[in-house]
């Protein structure tokens, strides 16, 4: 119940979350996935958390690790940080805006962070506060909205698929042919004040026009 309402919040902060709960499944996953952050339990069935964090430590390039668990002496929070190598340690009861404030952190300190501010045909987009902007002109954008038009802006009028959006943006959960990526774009195109803007090339995707 607990790793479903928390999908939930990070996916209403516009993250892309998928959701296990074994570890052996956790690591598998991680073996076929980039993902930026893994928040880990410790107390898992088959495989325990602590040990899907050593494996995942063995890897170039793993996922940064958030330990959420009721293990929360000072103790365990020292094992964990130093002993298992997490990067980051959250015991439980806690705040849910806390913990979308320290995915965010581990997440900016991923080997490739994304461009700051980016401009594009009159847009602006800037991640890291969250505000997006059309010929100087401040945009109220929900999270979804913003993450899109900032996947938009990235790609400097290249055709971004839709099958790529929903697997940046969304989770393993949403199939391509949903409608939830045309129906943010249709609300984009008008809070943009110009539905030719974001255009959709046949085949290849969206676009967002000079």
């Amino acid at each position: 119940m607990l790793a479903r309402a928390v999908a939930v919040g990070l996916r209403r902060e516009a993250m892309a979350v998928d959701v296990t709960h074994t570890g052996d499944a956790a690591e598998r996953m991680c073996l076929l996935t980039a993902y930026d952050v893994l928040i880990l339990d410790r107390d898992l069935p088959v495989m325990s958390g602590d040990e899907v964090c050593r494996r995942l430590r063995e890897l170039d390039d793993p996922p940064r690790i958030l330990m959420l668990t009721a293990a929360g002496d000072i103790t365990d929070r020292v094992y964990g940080l130093t002993t298992l190598g997490a990067d980051d340690y959250l015991t439980k009861p806690f705040d849910f805006s806390e913990l979308v404030a320290r995915v965010r952190a581990l997440s900016r300190r991923a080997p490739t962070p994304r461009s700051s501010v980016m401009r594009h045909g009159g847009v602006t987009t800037d991640p890291s506060r969250r505000e997006a902007s059309i010929e100087g002109r401040p945009l109220a954008l929900t999270p979804k909205e913003f993450a899109v038009l900032h996947l938009l802006v990235e790609a400097q009028g290249a055709p971004v698929a839709h099958h790529e959006i929903v697997r940046t943006l969304w989770d393993e959960h949403l199939t391509p042919q949903t409608s939830a990526v045309r129906a943010t774009v249709s609300r984009l195109r008008g809070k943009l004040g110009d539905p030719g803007l974001i255009t959709v090339d046949t085949g290849q995707g969206y676009r967002l026009c000079d």
